[in-house]
């Protein structure tokens, strides 16, 4: 335990160094955060109501889909990942603790826009603050999931970049966030539960029951392609 703590601490060191990780999890969703803040609620004073929400989601997606895969195929689509076995570390060491470290930045940077919305753009507070962090960590934890699948599984950064973004691109489009999602053709409104970001947004906005377990659902079955692509790993 104490050296996962450790290699957790380590690697929060190095993405604070990582020029990836400030343009993809700080840079740009602040930078949207500031600028497309101040144009939805110049446009539409209703949008001060899920400013919150909306860049919230839009972080996490920004960060989980396009800075925390790169990073982990350069581990494990590398020669990287036979430090781990020679210094005897397990093959899923190196998921964990990015994966930890990956959240915590994001984590942070959520926090920063909850703080800021109020007196930047006078957003408005989640009606409920429980659910509505309940339904970040729960997005957070689904999404980087995601990014561990398209970081074991695809090794050149190209082609994983293009993988991502037919995810990430998809994932804001529909989510709800950019326009209301019932500007969308019906058959686009059920489309757009495929991605956890609308079944995030809907939970932080609706704050219906039944989308937290729906994403935990989700987080198991990706947790289990995961284990699965780490065997395969570990074989290899």
């Amino acid at each position: 335990m104490r050296a996962l703590l450790y290699g957790i601490g380590l690697q929060f060191k190095f993405d604070i160094r990582s020029r990836s990780m400030l343009i993809t999890c700080y840079l740009v969703p602040l930078v949207f955060f500031l600028f497309m803040g101040g144009i939805f609620t110049s446009i539409d004073a209703a949008a001060a109501k899920t400013l919150i929400p909306s860049m919230t989601v839009f972080t996490v997606t920004m960060s989980a889909l396009m800075g925390f895969p790169p990073a982990l195929a350069e581990v494990y689509g590398t020669d990287v990942k036979k430090v781990y076995k020679a210094n005897g570390a397990p093959i899923w060491f190196g998921v964990v603790t990015q994966f930890v470290s990956s959240f915590i930045h994001t984590f942070i940077v959520c926090l920063i826009i909850f703080a800021l919305s109020p007196l930047v753009f006078k957003a408005e507070l989640p009606a409920n603050l429980l659910w509505y962090f309940l339904s970040l960590t729960v997005l957070l934890a689904v999404t980087l999931a995601v990014g561990c699948v398209f970081g074991l599984l695809i090794k050149q950064q190209a082609k994983l970049t293009m993988a991502a973004m037919i995810i990430f691109l998809p994932s804001i489009m529909l989510s709800g966030i950019m326009f209301p999602a019932d500007m969308l053709p019906r058959f686009m409104q059920y489309a757009a539960y495929a991605f956890p970001a609308a079944t995030a947004f809907k939970a932080m906005t609706d704050f219906q029951v039944w989308h937290i377990p729906v994403l935990l659902a989700v987080f198991a079955a990706l947790c289990g392609v995961i284990a699965l692509l780490l065997k395969f790993k570990i074989r290899r």
